[in-house]
């Protein structure tokens, strides 16, 4: 397959089901030299993050099935060995690729087996602290080769010293023009043994041009720049780097969005999409609604994010201790708005949430009042830091864990279901989850005055104003004490409610999931009521088990596949209607 036809491919079906498009279109060159210098099934390519790794599905015999992609018992929108023996490891989330690819030069070495190891490893994952951890031991481990796609961006762009550093290295292309030039004029001399075994010769031309390279300081032999999408530039770079004995780093440069005008001008609009329209004239590369991304922006109603980034505008205004933080999500998380504010109180960390959690451990201890926005999955990475740093000293740090509780496409690596059950065993932390906007504003402003840590969870997608403004108990209070009481995290309050006018019972808002409301449960047991959870996690570690529910329906003790929302609840009996039945059966 040519380019040009993967491009298309991963258009329509990213237009038919929603996916990561910007960056897949950047990296189809990369996937097609990879695959045409390694053996996939026996060479170990590791994606770091599957983002960029729809060509690489499409040319290892999934082609066919890109129409599937993201759909409940589809191809998965990342990497995953169940999958195809060509994906070497799991890839959801970013800055594990060398790591998990030097464990494989390892193995090969001890096991004396023979093969290649390639890392394919995003600019924005280079900055991720195991990255780093894995240059250190690279020597130990054995050679591999990374293949770093530079195109400049995360999620949102990439910020820090390193993204200035990878930029002067691109600037600093002259130094492989002029080692080329040596090299050309060494052989023209017969004096290519010379150019080959002095050291000091190209120590001399390398210190001209580029003072040496950071990677090289690791004992990686540094490649690059190359145009990473010229494919046989990009073959012959990894042809050295195979005959090379030490560990090679090809620097390629790209364009993410390529090949789709739209996602070139804005490749942050273009990296997650839901499913859209294609223009009529074919549908290929360049083509697509002109102006989509801003239209759809436009149009867009405020998110849990948005809601939670406007109360914190609101409270930062009022307050000068206010500091906000991220991990390369700035957009994704509702804090564009206050970083254009108050930028002097904004950080954006890039890819290093453990970086993060203990960052705001150390501004809370020198006086602020950091808030950090995460995803409840990339939370996951930081939960040392989280107790370690945070919650021992019990510093006023408040998390805002979005995408907590939410399922879908995206599929295992980034189901957001764990959040609670790793973090309610933490002492010193608060943990709640708003039903709706004016909510979480309530809770935004409870948790920036309080003296200790807070965990403040909500999901993807748009706040439903409740009628029910008070928590807890008010909803089953001053009236004949119902059969069941149907506790439920957040947002999936209204299915509680659905559930149960069904089985005439009363729904309880579990604002607070640690301290849960003590009171009102006493209550309710003393008067013989059932108590039922409902929660939008996994059941085991979470709230049904905190209060000692006699239902309990979460998430299962399982990985949770792809699919949609409403798909994946009616799969695992987590829908009202299932809910009911269930009930109904043991009454």
């Amino acid at each position: 397959m040519t380019a040009e036809e993967i491009r298309r491919r991963i258009l329509e079906a990213v237009s038919a089901n929603g996916g990561h498009l910007a960056s897949s279109l950047g990296a189809v060159e990369l996937a097609i030299a990879l695959r045409e210098e390694f053996d996939p099934e026996r060479d170990r390519i590791v994606w770091d993050v599957g983002h960029q790794a729809y060509a690489w599905k499409m040319l290892t015999g999934r082609a066919d099935a890109m129409s599937t992609l993201r759909r409940l018992g589809g191809i998965s929108g990342f990497p995953n060995p169940a999958e195809s023996p060509c994906d070497a490891a799991v890839a959801g989330h970013a800055g594990v690729a060398l790591s998990v690819a030097e464990g494989y030069a390892a193995a090969r070495r001890i096991s004396g087996a023979d093969y290649h190891v390639v890392a394919v490893t995003g600019d924005s994952s280079l900055v991720n602290g195991t990255c780093f951890e894995a240059m250190n031991n690279c020597a130990a481990a054995g050679k591999v080769i990374l293949l770093l796609n530079d195109n400049d961006m995360s999620i949102s762009k990439p910020a820090g010293s390193f993204a200035l550093f990878l930029g002067r290295l691109i600037a600093g292309a002259r130094y492989n023009r002029a080692k080329n030039a040596a090299r050309r004029v060494g052989k023209a001399l017969r004096l290519d043994f010379l150019y080959n075994s002095t050291h000091w010769l190209k120590g001399r031309i390398k210190s001209l041009f580029l003072q040496d390279t950071f990677f090289e300081k690791f004992g990686f032999r540094y490649l690059g720049p190359v145009d990473g999408h010229d494919v046989a530039a990009i073959r012959a770079a990894l042809a050295v780097a195979k005959d090379e004995r030490r560990s090679v780093i090809i620097h390629a440069v790209t364009r993410k969005g390529k090949g789709f005008e739209p996602a070139e001008k804005d490749p942050t609009a273009w990296h997650g999409v839901g499913p859209f329209k294609l223009e009529a004239a074919g549908g290929g590369p360049g083509a697509g609604e002109r102006g989509n991304g801003a239209a759809k922006e436009a149009a867009k109603p405020q998110s849990w994010g948005d809601a939670m980034g406007a109360a914190l505008c609101d409270a930062a205004r009022a307050d000068g201790r206010i500091v906000a933080l991220t991990a390369g999500m700035k957009d994704g998380t509702g804090l564009a708005g206050f970083a254009a504010e108050f930028p002097s109180r904004f950080f954006d960390v890039g890819i290093s949430e453990g970086h993060m959690a203990a960052f705001a451990a150390g501004l809370a201890a020198g006086g602020m009042r950091p808030v950090a926005a995460v995803y409840s999955t990339f939370l996951q990475r930081a939960i040392d830091q989280v107790m370690h740093d945070v919650c021992i000293a019990n510093l006023p740090v408040v998390f805002c864990v979005d995408r907590a509780g939410a399922v879908g496409a995206d599929g295992v690596t980034h189901q957001g279901l764990y959040d609670i059950a790793m973090l309610r065993c933490l002492p010193n932390l608060t943990i709640c989850q708003p039903k709706d906007a004016d909510d979480l504003r309530a809770l935004l402003a409870e948790a920036l005055e309080r003296r200790g840590p807070t965990v403040i969870r909500y999901p993807r997608g748009t706040p439903v104003h409740s009628p029910r403004t008070a928590p807890g108990d008010a909803q089953g209070r001053d009236r004949t004490a119902p059969a069941t009481a149907v506790w439920a995290t957040g947002d999936w309050l209204a299915k509680a409610q659905t559930v149960a006018d069904a089985i005439g019972g009363v729904a309880v808002h579990a604002r607070y999931i640690k301290p849960f409301d003590a009171a009102l449960l006493k209550r309710q047991r003393d008067a013989g009521m059932r108590i039922v959870s409902i929660e939008n996690g996994c059941a085991a570690g979470g709230l049904g088990e905190a209060i000692g529910a006699d239902v309990r329906f979460g998430w299962p003790d399982e990985f949770i596949p792809h699919g949609s929302p409403a798909e994946l609840e009616r799969k695992y009996g987590l829908d009202a209607a299932s809910i009911i039945e269930r009930l109904a059966r043991r009454t």
